[in-house]
């Protein structure tokens, strides 16, 4: 799907895109573990942190909050760190302090200048997102949760709702750092995506192309006419 000429509407996922939740998981995996006098290597960390997210989320769908209590006890065994399960409520405690990333709110401030529609689709539950939300304190005109839908992406989901509630694809386009729950299922909907790669992650010989890919979100929005 080419990118429309005639942008009113813009989606964003929320964790990866808008905000640092590596950075911000990372940073609350540290400080938990200094309390046992345990390291914790950023390197191993994160890819833990997606694949066993990633595996919990598809079996039934539970909230985000017991996704990341359950996230951070595996994580531990995986690392020989001694946590006890009834400590692994610091990773979505930490939600809150997830930062934004520097781009994200001068970004979402010019499209709304625009005139522009703005939206998230977050895999999140409710409570956690507006914990989220003072970090990026924007007027928007939608919100899907995996709470509402109860289910996670790249389950189609969030994007049918979205579309329901919309009422048309027309002149909308969904911004995302992850093409394992975004891109995929956008491209399978033709619903045009943006594909941020800030990690310069590279596709396997199988996997389709997005719409377009930049490195960051101030590219992103030069592609729907705003600069």
């Amino acid at each position: 799907m080419p990118i429309p000429k005639n942008v009113t509407f813009v989606t964003f996922d929320a964790y990866g895109t808008l905000i640092d939740w590596e950075g911000g998981a990372y940073d609350a995996f540290v400080k938990e573990a200094d309390r046992d006098e345990f390291t914790i290597d950023r390197d191993a960390l994160i890819p833990l942190f997606h694949e066993t997210q990633q595996q919990i989320q598809a079996g039934s769908y539970e909230l985000y909050a017991e996704v990341l209590r359950r996230t951070a006890v595996q994580i531990s065994q995986e690392l020989g760190w001694p946590l006890e399960p009834s400590r692994s409520g610091f990773l979505p405690d930490s939600v809150q302090r997830w930062p934004a990333f520097k781009e994200a709110n001068p970004v979402l401030q010019k499209l709304a200048k625009q005139g522009m529609k703005l939206g998230l689709i977050a895999n999140i539950d409710d409570k956690l997102l507006g914990q989220t939300r003072r970090h990026i304190p924007h007027d928007l005109d939608l919100v899907v949760t995996a709470q509402q839908v109860r289910s996670y992406k790249p389950d189609p989901a969030h994007f049918k709702e979205c579309e329901r509630r919309v009422g048309s694809k027309k002149g909308w386009v969904h911004v995302t750092s992850s093409y394992f729950h975004d891109v995929e299922p956008c491209l399978k909907a033709k619903i045009p995506v943006v594909w941020v790669n800030r990690s310069k992650q590279q596709l396997d010989a199988g996997q389709k192309k997005p719409d377009a890919e930049v490195p960051n979100l101030r590219e992103a929005i030069k592609l729907l006419g705003v600069t």
